[in-house]
């Protein structure tokens, strides 16, 4: 069977090509000005196509296969990802209008974390606003925690259901889960992957009175704040780069500590929700590759819990998910 993932962000698409979940081919298409889907491979070959879309809300708690309904659901949650679920939508109805007949299947980066309890998910606002807006914690990189959730449950070789990890999402984008369980119990990006871990470019957690005190003291707008929030702040607003790797050559020991400190509390309060913890596993461009990170961040931590190194493959999870449906809807 072979099936085609696209996971697009908001500006690249990266694709992965599989034949019975064996990577043929795979490719970064960094520039999608001028991207013609199609040159990636010949449509009339394939089995199915498997996308990752950030945002599913609450209406998705596992992949789906795309239907005109689902494509609506898509779209009404735009607002929730502007950035994001347009781009996915245009591949959907592109191919869809292409080849009527190939079966898509949608997955989506939130799902994993509606296992996640009201305790955790709701903020303490008026309840209102969840009601009427559905303000609540909705947790991202969710596909490559379930990837790794099941990898470490298979090399363990223990029933998915016993494991409890804390998985380290850290690249770009960073966030950190716990896995109680098998199941996702609480994550630290929140309504928006703004919140949580400091980040590339991203504040992560900060004081929310400071967004209207910037907007009041410097004439800016909620919007202009927010894009300083998400693409000015992070290390890059710390010392002016967003890559860990020129920080450490820089020598930049503020936003160096700062960048492990926010994970470091994150760890501890995971740990006071789980009675024994399996292990802490480091994955992502940041979390795989910088050994200083993972020496700083552990410092502290329990020598009986094991610190784990673990690739994660988004996109292979997005074909295991996508080869599910086809069996189980016999496409």
């Amino acid at each position: 069977m072979k099936i085609l993932v696209l996971n697009s962000g908001s500006s690249t698409i990266k694709y992965k090509l599989f034949d019975n979940l064996q990577e043929i081919i795979s490719g970064t298409v960094e520039d999608i000005t001028n991207f013609n889907i199609e040159d990636i491979c010949g449509f009339e070959t394939l089995d199915a196509v498997g996308h990752r879309v950030v945002h599913g809300g609450e209406k998705f708690n596992k992949a789906a296969l795309v239907t005109n309904t689902v494509i609506e659901d898509i779209r009404d949650l735009i607002p929730l990802a502007p950035l994001h679920n347009p781009l996915n939508l245009k591949y959907i109805e592109e191919i869809q209008f292409k080849y009527p007949n190939l079966p898509q299947v949608v997955v989506f980066d939130t799902a994993f974390h509606q296992t996640i309890d009201k305790t955790h998910f709701t903020y303490p606002i008026p309840l209102e606003y969840y009601k009427q807006n559905h303000i609540r914690r909705y947790g991202f990189h969710g596909t490559s925690v379930e990837y790794i959730t099941k990898e470490f449950a298979k090399q363990k070789q223990k029933d998915i259901y016993e494991v409890n990890i804390i998985v380290l999402h850290l690249g770009n984008g960073a966030s950190a889960t716990l896995v109680k369980d098998g199941k996702s119990f609480d994550t630290s990006m929140g309504f928006t992957p703004l919140e949580g871990l400091m980040m590339g470019t991203r504040c992560g957690d900060i004081d929310p009175s400071i967004v209207t005190y910037l907007e009041d003291t410097n004439n800016l707008s909620s919007n202009e704040v927010i894009e300083i929030l998400n693409k000015k702040s992070g290390l890059k607003g710390i010392c002016g780069i967003s890559d860990m790797r020129e920080v450490l050559q820089q020598k930049d020991t503020l936003a160096f500590d700062m960048f492990c400190l926010r994970i470091q509390k994150y760890i501890g309060s995971y740990l006071i929700q789980v009675k024994k913890l399996d292990a802490i596993i480091f994955t992502g461009g940041i979390g795989e590759n910088c050994a200083e990170v993972r020496t700083k961040v552990c410092e502290n931590i329990d020598e009986n819990i094991e610190i784990l190194v673990m690739p994660t493959n988004e996109e292979l999870e997005i074909a295991s998910q996508t080869y599910d449906i086809l069996n189980m809807l016999q496409l």
